[in-house]
């Protein structure tokens, strides 16, 4: 399973974020976070002195990246969600870099999946809805996997 750890690993590469700009894109969402918190969520796995990032912070930094890429809004941020999947981190992902659909299908392709705009849609539906899909590990490991080729070169 893609951790919430690696999904911020991943996107501090991507996007070659030292701490301090970890820390702005928290401030962005109106979330405090400390050095030795950012420190202790991008250790290794299996180095004994990580902490697992909590869905609510994990959603918090994805907000403030959203804040940091696109301009904040006016007014009251939006409150990080308490539980997170694949499909909102894909979805605030997706809004963050402001993609349209051809442009996450090319992201897909970088990382050698091929997925059909249906079947990109499905991912961003309402739970319950006929159409809806869970977004698999896979998926989004592989979209990580195609942004750090488009933004790393």
């Amino acid at each position: 399973m893609t951790s919430n750890n690696d999904i911020l690993r991943r996107i501090r590469y991507i996007f070659d974020f030292g701490d301090d700009e970890m820390i702005k894109v928290f401030s962005n969402a109106d979330f405090v976070v400390t050095r030795s918190q950012i420190s202790e969520w991008l250790k290794k796995d299996d180095d004994p002195e990580k902490h697992e990032i909590s869905d609510q912070y994990l959603a918090a930094f994805l907000n403030g990246l959203i804040n940091v890429k696109r301009g904040k809004k006016e007014g009251t941020q939006p409150i990080p969600e308490k539980r997170l999947n694949n499909n909102l981190v894909l979805r605030k992902l997706k809004i963050a870099l402001n993609l349209r659909d051809e442009d996450m299908i090319d992201i897909f392709n970088r990382a050698g999946i091929k997925i059909s705009k249906p079947e990109l849609s499905a991912f961003f539906r309402k739970p319950g809805h006929q159409k809806y899909r869970d977004c698999q590990d896979q998926y989004l490991r592989n979209f990580l996997k195609g942004l750090q080729i488009k933004h790393r070169k």
